[in-house]
């Protein structure tokens, strides 16, 4: 056997480790921390406004995944990665010990947001690599379902276990012990990842250079920006996440707010099951639903559906803003068709990305770049999400981001969208979540 040559090892013991690693890390830097950091006083515009700055790693990922080509082995680059987020959770650990636990923090942070981001990368190159089209789409659905296992251990599992362990021993000890587990389930999947992973080897660009690579990625950049009507399908794709990064990112601090300002005042503990459970799961089904309808329609004739769907969460957040319930069952009934809608809707601008944006020349880079656009209008709304909502209160932000969908929806009438006679490619894991 040569060295290329990938090992007779069914992709059954690769495939689910390889993408749940992928999901823990992503879901750590972009979910958890925020809800921890919550739970330790800090304010909603300093939490909103740095866990978007981490984001920025997802989003300018393609403009350093060329050069990952020169890397004879993306088997070497997948586990260094996940050894070196085993060692920034270890780091996390000890940073929120400290005085300036928030900067230390976020320091380390910016670490894994990096290290995740780098692994995805090569993530998914091992996989293309390692595997023919039709065992890629064999296995994509195991991607997603693993890659979402992820979801249900982080917002599920470790969060009700942080809201348990506050209770004994307080907030900061409390993460401490959480991130150590964390470091000891990833350096545990990085070792059995270390022995499981095909050792794909990029020998058919051995004669690559960091110059040919830059020149390349010029030449993609410059196709990209030269499509017809780009520009107005950036403003598209940056107004349709626009209310949904400022949902996203205030919602689950609303929920974790005391009702003496103006909040629902759940536990961590509480907000385990209702985001990790019942959440995740109507997220999960809402994908998969919009997928079929949009399949069935058309994605021309479905859009104004969906994108109807990303209001649904702003409207829930209002409702529950607006009425503060306090009957545990009925915000995670709430919460359960907020996260419907959200997986429901999102799904229009994946395939959106993927049939309107992509095709070309450079297809997959310039997924990429569409993808990488997605992620910087999600950010964008994001960091200022803190800054609107101590100014606005939360009923009256939860109502300004209805009204924050309304421009794409107005858009959708000036953009081309591809109809049924269309074929969508899969969507990944990450795009998905």
């Amino acid at each position: 056997m040569t060295p290329s040559t990938p090992p007779a090892r069914s992709p059954i013991t690769w495939v689910p480790s390889l993408y749940f690693v992928q999901g823990l890390q992503f879901f750590v830097v972009m979910l958890i921390a925020g809800l921890m950091f919550k739970n330790m006083g800090i304010a909603n515009d300093s939490i909103a406004r740095w866990t978007g700055v981490l984001g920025l790693a997802w989003a300018f990922k393609p403009l350093w995944s060329p050069f990952l080509e020169l890397a004879r082995s993306k088997k070497f680059i997948v586990v260094a990665m996940q050894f070196t987020g085993a060692a920034g959770l270890a780091l996390m650990a000890l940073a929120v010990q400290l005085p300036m636990f928030f900067a230390a923090s976020i320091a380390v942070l910016f670490l894994l947001a990096y290290a995740s981001a780098t692994h995805d990368i090569a993530c998914d190159g091992l996989y293309m690599a390692s595997l023919s089209a039709k065992l890629q789409a064999a296995y994509a659905g195991w991607q997603g379902a693993f890659f979402n296992a992820s979801k249900f251990l982080t917002l599920g599992g470790l969060l009700v276990l942080a809201g348990h362990l506050e209770k004994g021993m307080g907030v900061h000890h409390a993460w401490s012990v959480i991130f150590v587990l964390l470091a000891v389930i990833l350096a545990t999947l990085a070792a059995y990842n270390a022995w499981a992973l095909p050792g794909a080897l990029n020998t058919d660009h051995a004669d690559l250079s960091a110059a040919s690579v830059l020149k390349t990625l010029g030449e993609v950049v410059a196709d990209f920006l030269r499509k017809p009507g780009i520009w107005l399908a950036i403003l598209f794709i940056v107004l349709f996440r626009f209310a949904e990064g400022q949902v996203q990112t205030i919602g689950p601090l609303f929920l974790i707010e005391s009702r003496d300002q103006g909040g629902l005042g759940l536990s961590t503990e509480q907000i385990g099951y209702v985001y990790g459970t019942a959440g995740t799961l109507a997220f999960l089904v809402g994908s998969i639903l919009g997928g079929y309808f949009t399949a069935w329609l058309g994605l021309k004739r479905a859009m104004p559906v969906l994108i109807v769907a990303m209001a649904v969460p702003n409207i829930v957040f209002a409702v529950l803003a607006t009425t503060r319930p306090t009957e545990l069952g009925v915000i995670g009934a709430a919460i359960g068709v907020e996260m419907f809608g959200y997986g429901f809707g999102f799904v229009g601008m994946i395939l959106y990305i993927m049939q309107a944006v992509a095709p070309g020349r450079y297809q997959t880079a310039h997924y990429a770049l569409g993808s990488g656009v997605m992620q910087l209008g999600f950010i964008f709304s994001k960091t200022l999400s803190g800054d609107l909502q101590l100014a606005m209160g939360y009923e009256r932000f939860f109502l300004w981001t209805i009204a924050c969908g309304v421009p794409a929806l107005l858009l959708m009438f000036f953009v081309r969208i591809p109809g049924r006679e269309d074929t969508a490619a899969p969507a990944t894991a990450e795009a998905t979540a």
